[in-house]
């Protein structure tokens, strides 16, 4: 596990792919100002994997960066547990 991003609004965190799997992991995708997020695995994280490295090599903003995380906000409808 290894958090990748983190800015007031948003953290995502990366789940190393697991020995023998298909895919490689998944992302956890917090919104902090809802307290919600969102866990997507399999082809949607490598699709998601993906669209994070051609946004990187445009060398976004902060804002570029949760205006693009913003797009998973609708899919987020597990609140955020601390435990």
């Amino acid at each position: 596990m290894e958090m990748i991003y983190n800015s007031p609004n948003y953290v995502v965190v990366e789940f190393a792919q697991l020995e023998g799997a298909a895919h490689g992991g998944g992302f956890e995708i917090v919104d902090k100002q809802s307290r919600r997020e969102v866990y997507i695995a399999g082809e949607s994280a490598d699709q998601f994997r993906s669209k994070v490295q051609e946004l990187i090599a445009t060398e976004p903003t902060m804002e570029d960066v949760d205006e693009f995380l913003s797009q998973f906000d609708e899919f987020m409808n597990r609140p955020l547990t601390l435990h």
